[in-house]
């Protein structure tokens, strides 16, 4: 708990590189990305390589550490947990959508008492967009036993206001549910630091 960022992942990194000892590495990695890890640990493992200093040994060890770290913070909300708020939501999406610099589109489908039984992405897409089919997004659930689903996207631009594309969606996601005899239950809007709750038409902090 004493070590300073850089201390820790010196000791991830194990041993230096010619002149350059571990901590240097660790100093460099950091400094690579502005100081944050959370660019860090969104980083891809070729980028991480590409560093002076990191093989792929050192950059595999650095990412599994992350992943560890995002499965631990999502455990507050796994599956058989009932999701009963947009905030229990954002809490089980977050390790995973934080600080991307691109749109992802979840679900999370649930059981009759509004327990979580699968999570699945359901589409990557660009900074400001990304799209689902309805129709395959309807056959996952049913495949499922769904009784309800939640939708839950991120807005790379940090801001948590729904776009017209979202409403627009929000609305037809609403029509296939209930003609499939599903409950859509809430669409979530994720940024790093705030969320927006369709079905509490309003905008959180985090």
């Amino acid at each position: 708990e004493s070590l300073s960022n850089g201390e820790l992942l010196a000791v991830l990194i194990r041993n230096g590189h010619g002149s350059s000892s571990a901590l240097d590495l660790a100093s460099m990695l950091l400094n690579s990305f502005d100081g944050k890890l959370t660019p860090l640990f969104n980083a891809s493992a070729d980028t991480l390589c590409a560093l002076k200093g990191l093989g792929p040994g050192k950059a595999c060890c650095i990412l599994a550490a992350a992943e560890l770290g995002k499965r631990f913070i999502s455990e507050r909300a796994q599956e058989g947990m009932a999701l009963v708020s947009a905030r229990m939501v954002y809490d089980l999406l977050i390790p995973r959508l934080k600080g991307l610099k691109h749109e992802e589109c979840w679900v999370l489908l649930l059981d009759e008492g509004q327990r979580l039984i699968h999570k699945q992405m359901l589409s990557l897409g660009g900074s400001k967009s990304t799209v689902i089919d309805i129709r395959l997004l309807m056959a996952l659930a049913l495949e499922k036993k769904a009784s309800g689903l939640i939708l839950a996207h991120n807005h790379p631009s940090g801001n948590p206001e729904p776009s017209g594309a979202d409403a627009k969606q929000t609305e037809a996601l609403h029509k296939a549910a209930s003609a499939c005899g599903l409950f859509f239950l809430d669409h979530v809007v994720i940024c790093d630091n705030s969320f927006f709750s369709f079905a509490d038409g309003r905008e959180y902090r985090a």
